[in-house]
């Protein structure tokens, strides 16, 4: 069994605030039993897969890490909305470059949005800090790719502005932290059904970017 599988079942469980007993039992096997498989100590039969699917209404490829939607399926450019008003730009035909800005950016949006409801201002600055610290450093590296570009655009220039930044994105990401850290109970909770409900769409990109970031995570931590 792969290494998703546990982890999701035990996901949507916790998510829809199901007790392991009361899953067990629901789903006809011991709570130990399921327990081993939330842990991923033991692999399952197909039957249990495809029961355990319908329990929790959602698809098995998704049960098993190979979709990002409860639906299934594989996303692709034309799933995700256009957010930017280059709608009908055609000077940019790799799809997969489109795809990933559409990622990126209705992710963002739906970052925005979710602060918009915590309404933590530490927590907002420190993501916005973060996040702009992010591009910025993206564009710095595009620029640099023609030797003719004029290093004076920047106000720091040269190998240390690199750890600069570096170190301003880690403050950030700290701070951020911390400022989650100290949010309560009162603060909107957040599942993959309320992803998928409230930000359609837009949801869907965030959880298609995290599961391709988690990809990337994974090939390197096998490197």
């Amino acid at each position: 069994m792969n290494s998703d599988f546990p982890r999701i079942l035990s996901l949507l469980r916790k998510e829809r605030g199901i007790t392991q007993k009361q899953a067990a039992e629901d789903l006809g096997v011991a709570q130990a039993l399921l327990s081993h498989y939330e842990k991923g100590k033991r692999e399952c039969g197909l039957d249990f897969i495809v029961k355990a699917a319908d329990y929790y209404n959602v698809s098995t490829d998704y049960l098993l890490g190979r979709s990002p939607v409860s639906s299934g399926g594989i996303i692709t450019e034309s799933d995700i909305p256009e957010l930017t008003s280059d709608k009908n730009d055609s000077r940019n035909p790799d799809l997969i470059l489109v795809l990933n800005k559409k990622l990126i950016t209705n992710s963002i949006d739906v970052i925005f949005s979710l602060l918009g409801k915590i309404k933590v201002q530490k927590l907002s600055r420190s993501i916005a800090s973060m996040l702009m610290l992010s591009v910025y450093k993206a564009f710095r590296i595009i620029y640099s790719s023609n030797a003719k570009n004029d290093s004076n655009l920047f106000g720091y220039s040269g190998k240390k502005s690199d750890a600069l930044i570096d170190s301003a994105i880690t403050l950030d990401t700290g701070s951020a932290i911390e400022a989650a850290e100290d949010c309560d109970d009162e603060t909107p909770q957040i599942t993959t059904n309320s992803i998928e409900v409230v930000y359609n769409k837009q949801g869907t990109a965030l959880l298609s970017l995290i599961k391709n970031s988690e990809k990337r995570l994974s090939r390197l931590k096998d490197d």
